[in-house]
């Protein structure tokens, strides 16, 4: 986490390979996480590593020891079910204690399994997909109206994107010139039953979002180097709302899991469970 004297940093570099330890730990976190409680979604929390931890480590205007703070950006993430990996940075960037992950979605935990707000970093609870979008963009005019310079980042997936209340919100923001607003799509092409190409086909989301106001950027969502420079140029069009199209692969990390539908709802089983954290360990290729 850094906190910027201005709202909108200009090629903020880390520690080399910072990040992709940061990346490595929270795929650690989460397999360890959905594999003790018995839960799913691990494939949707490992799509999006990198781009979690650029996005707390390095861009948003925020501070774990005042998590409050007026004119901090807010960030909402859409796909609610994929909280754990949210929960591991925030451990990590000191706005939780860790042992809070050894808990998650468990009776007596405070981490449940879709992202809540009552946990301290978090701005709003998600979990039905097409809800994250609408509220970002009432936040974006909400600081327009207060004459703040936070901004709003949301991340979605594919499956909002099959929302209808996605595209009346990705229509407004157009309207309204909301530039102070950044969608992150975790574009990894697979949602809950199956391939989004045979489900609701959104290419070319790219020239869609364009032609409803927006600028897009089209990126590799696991190389550090495209996220970082992609989003620490935003907004980049003072009069439009900003999407980043990140192209991810489901469950990465887990390669009997990765690009597969059943990462939707799986977790690595105890039999599997020390082999594939190793693997993590020794690093993607």
């Amino acid at each position: 986490m850094k906190v910027y004297p201005d709202n909108f940093p200009k090629g903020v570099m880390d520690d080399m390979g910072r990040i992709e330890e940061m990346a490595k730990q929270v795929r650690i976190d989460c397999i360890r996480m959905t594999n003790k409680a018995r839960s799913g979604h691990v494939g949707s929390m490992l799509s999006m590593a990198e781009m979690i931890c650029v996005l707390y480590d390095e861009i948003l205007h925020v501070d774990p020891k005042n998590p409050d703070m007026p004119e901090r950006d807010r960030f909402i993430l859409s796909k609610g079910h994929a909280s754990a990996a949210v929960y591991s940075v925030l451990a990590q960037e000191g706005f939780i204690p860790r042992e809070w992950l050894d808990r998650y979605y468990c009776d007596d935990g405070k981490l449940m399994g879709h992202i809540s707000h009552m946990v301290p970093g978090v701005e709003f609870s998600t979990g039905s997909l097409g809800h994250g979008l609408p509220v970002a963009v009432g936040m974006a005019i909400a600081a327009r109206y207060a004459g703040s310079p936070r901004r709003v980042f949301c991340m979605c997936s594919d499956g909002d994107l099959n929302e209808g209340s996605t595209w009346e919100a990705v229509m407004f923001a157009g309207q309204e010139h909301l530039s102070n607003l950044i969608m992150v799509v975790d574009y990894n092409r697979i949602q809950a039953l199956g391939f989004s190409k045979d489900i609701e086909d959104l290419e070319p989301l790219d020239r869609k979002l364009q032609e409803f106001g927006w600028t897009t950027r089209v990126i590799d969502g696991h190389n550090v180097d495209e996220i970082r420079d992609a989003l620490s140029t935003v907004p980049y069009d003072k009069q439009k709302p900003t999407a980043v199209i990140a192209h991810t692969i489901k469950c990465r990390g887990v390669d009997y899991l990765e690009n597969t539908v059943e990462s939707h709802y799986r977790y690595v089983p105890d039999d599997k469970l020390e082999a594939v954290i190793a693997a993590v360990k020794e690093g993607l290729q």
